[in-house]
C-alpha cells in the first residue's frame, strides 16, 4: 500500500493523517483502517491530506462513506490542508459542495469548536 495512516488526537477531535496516494489499488484498505481506528464514540474527525499526492474517484468514494459516519447530530466531520492535485480533483468532482474543507487543522479544529 501506498499510503500510510497515522492518528493524532488534538482538542478532542480525532484526526487521520494520511500520507501517499489514495487510488483503486489502496482505497478499500484506507477505508478500513479508518472504520477501525474509528471508535463508536468518535463525535468529530478530521482527515489530513497535506502528504497525500494524489487522490482517484475511488479514494473519494472512501471519504463520502466516512463523512455520513459523521452525518448525525452532534458530530462533525472535514478535510485539511489539501495539495493541489488533490483539491482539483476534489473541486472538479464536486466533493467541496458536501464535505466541509479547511486550509489546516487548526482552522478545523476552530471551526468544530465554535460549532
Amino acid at each position: 500500500m501506498d499510503l500510510d495512516v497515522t492518528w493524532e488526537r488534538k482538542h478532542g477531535v480525532l484526526i487521520a493523517v494520511l500520507a501517499g496516494r489514495i487510488d483503486g489499488n489502496n482505497a478499500e484498505v484506507l477505508q478500513d483502517t479508518l472504520e477501525f481506528g474509528i471508535g463508536p464514540e468518535e463525535s468529530a474527525l478530521i482527515l489530513d491530506f497535506e502528504q497525500v499526492t494524489f487522490i482517484s474517484s475511488a479514494g473519494l468514494r472512501v471519504g463520502v462513506i466516512i463523512a455520513w459516519k459523521f452525518k448525525d447530530p452532534g458530530k462533525q466531520f472535514g478535510v485539511c490542508t489539501l495539495t493541489d492535485p488533490v483539491r482539483e480533483v476534489i473541486t472538479i468532482s464536486g466533493f467541496d459542495q458536501i464535505i466541509d474543507i479547511y486550509a489546516s487543522q487548526a482552522e478545523a479544529i476552530k471551526a468544530f469548536e465554535d460549532n
